[in-house]
């Protein structure tokens, strides 16, 4: 699992995007400023970073400067501020790419994943038993072949790769996914989707391995 640090002022941003990220198969830690940011840097391993210019203490292009010195990390900038000057500076300063605000999450996603290819940093792969799943890439395959899960399925598999080892009732679940169907998912909808997932990711979906049910309380990923 790729992990990102996330470098932003805004605290609606960081809780709307972060839980996006998060869902979207990534490992999110959040920084509101350039000392927070060093710091975490200091202490954990990130395979990228997403960067605002202001920041309440320093300013993005002092922060990227430091990471690309001392981490030499990919840096994406995320910001309101997309006129030449910056964006000029900001390249010039090594960062890897730059989106302006508003920004479409699932461009951002495919940036992201464009720069971790580029960077050597795609290895986001999870096993569960036989079968492979790329986070970067968002596929998952047995032996080589995909299984060509639909988009609302791929998202139910990652909730439960990023909540592995543990219980998720069924409401937990819809909170998670019922967005992607672009409508509020019901509880029959839900069963149907574990059904087809199991169906394609276990060897006997009527005996199920990975995605096992806890009688009374939900399911539960097992690796």
């Amino acid at each position: 699992m790729n992990k990102i640090l996330l470098v932003e002022d805004d605290r609606q941003i960081i809780e709307n995007l972060s839980d996006f990220l998060r869902r979207e198969g990534f490992d999110v830690k959040n920084a509101v400023g350039q000392t927070s940011a060093l710091e975490l840097l200091k202490n954990n391993v990130f395979d990228i970073v997403l960067l605002d210019i202001m920041l309440a203490d320093g300013n993005g292009f002092t922060t990227c400067s430091a990471i690309k010195s001392e981490y030499d990390l990919p840096v994406i900038f995320l910001t309101a501020s997309g006129d030449e000057y910056s964006t000029v500076t900001g390249f010039e300063l090594g960062a890897d790419d730059y989106i302006s605000k508003p920004f479409r999450p699932r461009e951002l996603i495919s940036r992201i994943k464009n720069i971790l290819r580029l960077t050597g940093n795609s290895g986001g792969i999870t096993q569960l038993g036989d079968v492979s799943v790329d986070t970067v890439r968002g596929t998952a395959s047995r032996d080589g072949k995909d299984l060509y899960l639909s988009a609302l399925e791929y998202r139910l598999l990652l909730v439960f790769i990023n909540n592995k080892n543990t219980i998720l009732t069924r409401t937990q679940l819809l909170e998670t996914i019922w967005d992607v169907a672009g409508d509020f998912v019901n509880d029959n909808t839900l069963t149907v989707y574990i059904k087809r997932l199991r169906e394609k990711i276990e060897k006997d979906p009527q005996n199920p391995q990975i995605i096992k049910t806890i009688r009374g309380m939900g399911y539960r990923l097992d690796i």
